[in-house]
């Protein structure tokens, strides 16, 4: 049975740092990426990571400079989070898939985890 479990979100004031983490299990997958979804808005693409030797990404242009994704290994996925801003504030999700690159595309992701709520006041 796949499983992703996140972790490490909070109530933090703007200007501050979180590092969200994911844990996947039952199997591997080529890439992992981060959603988020603020409330009343659809879900949008953060991050994602492709499982390679170079470990390609790609950002959002809303989080780019300020957000750093990486992976440990086959099954686990980090988010730095940087320089926070109250328009960050969203639950936060982890998905995976098996696309040939860091794919944007929400449909690419088949595997998502549950998610774990950010909130910066500003």
């Amino acid at each position: 049975q796949v499983q992703l479990v996140e972790s490490g979100g909070g109530l933090v004031q703007a200007g501050d740092s979180l590092r969200l983490s994911c844990a996947a299990s039952g199997r591997t997958f080529r890439t992992m990426a981060w959603f988020r979804q603020a409330p009343g808005k659809e879900r949008e693409f953060v991050a994602a990571i492709y499982w390679t030797a170079t470990s390609t990404t790609s950002y959002a242009d809303s989080v780019k400079g300020r957000f750093t994704i990486s992976r440990d290994n086959v099954k686990t996925m980090a988010l730095q989070m940087n320089s926070l801003k109250p328009e960050d504030t969203a639950v936060y999700f982890c998905a995976a898939g098996n696309s040939w690159g860091a794919s944007r595309r929400i449909d690419d992701y088949g595997y998502w985890g549950q998610g774990t709520q950010v909130t910066v006041s500003s």
